[in-house]
């Protein structure tokens, strides 16, 4: 059997079909939400949920949560002297929600849907399906938050073509997305978000307040305090859901106090509220449309119960969102509703499910800076981000060098102009008759599905001959201690104008519009930040004080025109 499962950042849950539509399987304690938490106990035993959440409280340094937003990376959890990585813990929270599933249903579950954020990289989703398989499921299809939202509230069976913005903020990551229907084709639009803000952040901020109010000191307190005040800080949190005013308490040698009312916890958390607005709007900007467009709005994700976001999305979108299911099982229950699509199930209505390719996928190229000379690093993008896929883009590159005999594709994932600064996800070498530079070229075709799959082609024109590679991604394994030695190698180098602070500022801001433009904005402010980088390295301070006032007015007619 294959069921739905929604690997959350702070609670995690599974649903199946039924003949009458998909249904929230509870765990071994009744309850439809798991809590992702692992601990171990003394005896080396491994306890997942709320079991898990209470000997954590005793026991804070045997205990790990919030770790999803930590998939694909390479943290290690030290749990009871044995180390973890992010992908065992959730490999355990998932044996947990099959194990669950098998009791309940009374058969074998070998297969599952899991859900990830919208935008999670390519090395993020790998990771979640691994976890998968190590918990013993079959898992061939990964599907998106949001879709899996649109899913479970029918939006595939609207009768009409509507443009939907699903806002999805669960406990760790948030994602907005934009999806139309068309006829029987529900397709992704655009897709951004922050995988580092959620529910744990709006519970943060009110710790955090609580300790500045108090003058107390965040680390003279042991971790168990901690435990104790995030949970205090949590439950106030989801008290203002019923509460104007909210009063927290906590025994740390004499007992402190806080008394905040909603609208100072408003007032509070406008900068995560300013964090949330960021993404809506360049998904609004990707997909080319106007806030005034989108016909309905759904909530996806327990924070999304918050007063104090609920208002934040009435006053944006001037409109009360759909909220007809519980924005915690949405998810959930449209990955169990894909998971029948998958079986073919009669009672399921078939539906053509298009997604987006979240981050631009590229290689790393040179590029001329005058006078024959060529600077290596920079980025070229072959399929850009918020590309409906199934997608196949093709590239031609060309030798630098004089009797070249190989080139290398390095594939990329990323927005920033700089090859470094995107994730590498794999290379590709092929050979190339001695000639002169220019003189051989290669296409280069990018093929990236639903699933996450990579292929890339490199063809040799002069001679035809092909080579292709499924991209499946490299870590960085780096230790700690590498990783800070580079640091220490790197802070001797001696400071270049670019990083004197007005450089580096208006570096910083041409990136961050790169990031957040597509197509031929990217080539335009390419061009304006090379010209600016030119000036720079010329040192010259003239020419440096000339290029920076251009720029800077380049850059901000370009934001007063966007």
């Amino acid at each position: 059997m294959i069921i739905g499962i929604d690997l959350g950042t702070t609670n995690s849950l599974a649903a199946y079909y039924a003949e009458d539509g998909a249904k929230i399987i509870p765990n071994r304690l009744g309850r439809h939400l798991t809590p992702s938490i692992v601990s171990v106990d003394e005896e080396n035993q491994i306890l997942v949920g709320e079991t898990a959440r209470e000997y954590g409280l005793l026991h804070p340094t045997r205990m790990a949560q919030v770790f999803k937003r930590s998939m694909g990376g390479g943290k290690k959890y030290n749990l009871g002297g044995r180390e973890f990585t992010a992908e065992d813990l959730s490999s355990f929270v998932l044996r947990a929600l099959k194990e669950d599933a098998e009791s309940y249903l009374g058969e074998e579950v070998t297969e599952a849907v899991i859900s990830v954020p919208a935008y999670f990289d390519d090395k993020r989703r790998k990771a979640t399906k691994r976890a998968g398989e190590m918990a013993g499921l079959k898992v061939e299809r990964i599907i998106s938050e949001p879709t899996a939202a649109a899913i479970s509230y029918g939006l595939y069976e609207k009768t009409k073509n509507t443009r939907f913005l699903v806002f999805d903020l669960g406990g760790g990551t948030f994602d907005v997305s934009i999806l139309e229907l068309f006829q029987n084709i529900l397709e992704v639009r655009a897709v951004a978000g922050d995988n580092y803000l959620g529910g744990e952040d709006f519970t943060t901020l009110l710790m955090q307040e609580f300790l500045d109010q108090n003058k107390m000191d965040m680390d003279r307190l042991s971790e168990k305090e901690l435990g104790r005040l995030r949970k205090e800080a949590e439950s106030a949190k989801l008290r203002f859901s019923d509460e104007d005013t909210v009063e927290m308490k906590f025994m740390s040698g004499e007992e402190k106090k806080l008394s905040l009312s909603l609208a100072d916890y408003e007032e509070l958390c406008e900068p995560l509220l300013e964090k949330i607005r960021k993404p809506i709007q360049r998904s609004l900007a990707d997909a080319h449309i106007k806030l005034s467009d989108i016909d309905v709005v759904v909530l996806v994700g327990g924070a999304t119960k918050l007063p104090v976001v609920r208002n934040f999305i009435v006053k944006l979108f001037r409109k009360f969102p759909d909220t007809t299911i519980d924005p915690d099982e949405a998810v959930a229950l449209g990955a169990a509703i894909q998971a029948a699509m998958k079986e073919r199930r009669e009672e399921v209505k078939e539906v053509i499910l298009t997604d987006v390719c979240s981050f631009t996928l590229g290689t790393e190229v040179s590029v001329e800076r005058g006078n024959g000379l060529f600077e290596s690093g920079h980025f070229c993008p072959i399929i850009e981000r918020n590309t409906v896929i199934p997608a196949s883009r093709t590239e031609r590159f060309y030798t630098l060098r004089d009797n070249q005999e190989t080139i290398r594709i390095n594939v990329l994932q990323g927005e920033s102009r700089f090859a470094q600064n995107n994730l590498l996800l794999g290379s590709l070498d092929i050979r190339v008759p001695k000639n002169k530079a220019g003189e051989e070229a290669v296409d280069v075709t990018y093929t990236y599905d639903i699933n996450s799959l990579l292929e890339v082609e490199v063809k040799v024109l002069s001679t035809g001959e092909t080579r292709k590679e499924i991209i499946k991604g490299k870590e960085n394994d780096m230790t700690c201690e590498e990783i800070e030695q580079r640091m220490k190698d790197l802070s001797y180098l001696k400071i270049h104008p670019r990083d004197q602070e007005e450089n580096r500022l208006l570096l910083l801001r041409g990136e961050r519009l790169y990031e957040e433009s597509t197509g031929n904005d990217r080539v335009i402010l390419d061009m304006w930040l090379r010209a600016f980088e030119e000036a720079l390295n010329s040192r010259d301070a003239g020419a440096i004080e000339d290029a920076r006032r251009k720029l800077r007015e380049q850059l901000k007619d370009f934001e007063d025109e966007d």
